[in-house]
């Protein structure tokens, strides 16, 4: 069975699984890359509902780091970090609905793509930083360059790494705010979440006309957490198909894959954006898949799921799910 053909997006979607025009976002038609999600950005694209569209996404230093001489620290500028395509426009979308992003692929770009991964000061799980204020001094500046395609990531002769490709910020313009790319909240952003790949769906809440959808920070592998703050940052070519479901109000991101659905959340403390992710799939139970919300809650502390997206950025990202023959109805 086709899992896609029974999705959320293909079952309520305004092209029911259609698929439409195919569009190419490259750098030259992107232009400008933002650093902001918000309503206030010019349009690169306007899209209809079962759309496909072709990104070719920058890594999230936007390609000034080239060797591992290169410092960040000389190099970039917070926060001009993780550098997002868009905005894209959805013909039709409201306020009160929801856009589903499905991500068919992502490709390594470039004739000889490599990878890079970092230690920038105060910026990390396991230092002192902005928000986490200590007197010692920063750990130190690092870079790593890695080569790698769509078998795998060669971090060493050591070590290789599954290529698992994944967007680390994919969102939707906030109603009146404009939020930079590496803080995640209800509206998306820089959730950095491994499931987050192909073969993923994202429904995003619509909270601006034409919802304004942005994509970038790409990563070729990712472990829970992104502990040191960097994953392994690469440019790609990631083709998406989005739709449109009107009515769907939903109050933070979703997820759904083959196997399971997952509620996601975004705050500080670690354990608040557990609360609000368990909280909306507790809710997600009980709406879509006619369980009682005390019992969903109960089930829950038995087969529940939770995945660490990030815990580095200025919010940090949980996702809680739970598989999906447990959301079978009853025979």
């Amino acid at each position: 069975m086709d899992w896609l053909a029974n999705s959320i997006m293909n079952q309520r979607g305004a092209a029911r699984g259609k698929v439409g025009t195919t569009h190419h976002l490259t750098e030259a038609k992107q232009g400008r890359y933002h650093y902001t999600m918000g309503p206030y950005s010019d349009p690169v694209l306007h899209v209809q509902p079962g759309d496909r569209i072709v990104v070719e996404t920058r890594d999230a230093f936007e390609g000034v780091i080239k060797t591992e001489q290169d410092m960040p620290s000389k190099l970039c500028r917070m926060p001009f970090l993780n550098p997002q395509n868009g905005p894209i426009m959805i013909e039709g979308a409201e306020k009160g609905d929801a856009v589903a992003v499905y991500i068919e692929s992502m490709k390594p770009r470039g004739d000889n793509p490599r990878g890079t991964c970092a230690m920038i000061p105060e910026f990390g799980a396991l230092t002192g930083t902005y928000f986490t204020a200590t007197l010692n001094d920063p750990l130190p500046e690092k870079v790593r360059k890695i080569d790698l395609d769509e078998k795998g990531v060669y971090w060493s002769k050591r070590v290789t790494l599954p290529y698992r490709p994944h967007i680390g910020t994919l969102s939707l313009s906030p109603e009146i705010d404009s939020i930079n790319s590496l803080t995640p909240d209800n509206h998306g952003g820089n959730m950095d979440l491994p499931d987050m790949g192909p073969g993923s769906i994202t429904y995003l809440p619509v909270r601006s006309p034409g919802g304004r959808l942005f994509i970038g920070d790409a990563h070729a592998c990712q472990g829970d957490g992104e502990v040191c703050g960097v994953a392994v940052e690469y440019p790609t070519v990631t083709t998406i198909r989005v739709d449109l479901i009107k009515g769907y109000t939903i109050e933070w991101p979703r997820l759904e894959k083959e196997d399971f659905i997952m509620a996601i959340g975004s705050t500080r403390p670690l354990e608040d954006a557990a609360r609000i992710a368990y909280r909306e799939l507790v809710r997600w139970m009980a709406a879509d898949y006619d369980f009682d919300q005390w019992d969903a809650y109960m089930i829950l502390s038995q087969c529940g799921m939770v995945r660490l997206g990030n815990f580095v950025d200025p919010k940090y990202t949980v996702g809680a799910g739970i598989r999906k023959h447990y959301l079978a109805p009853e025979s």
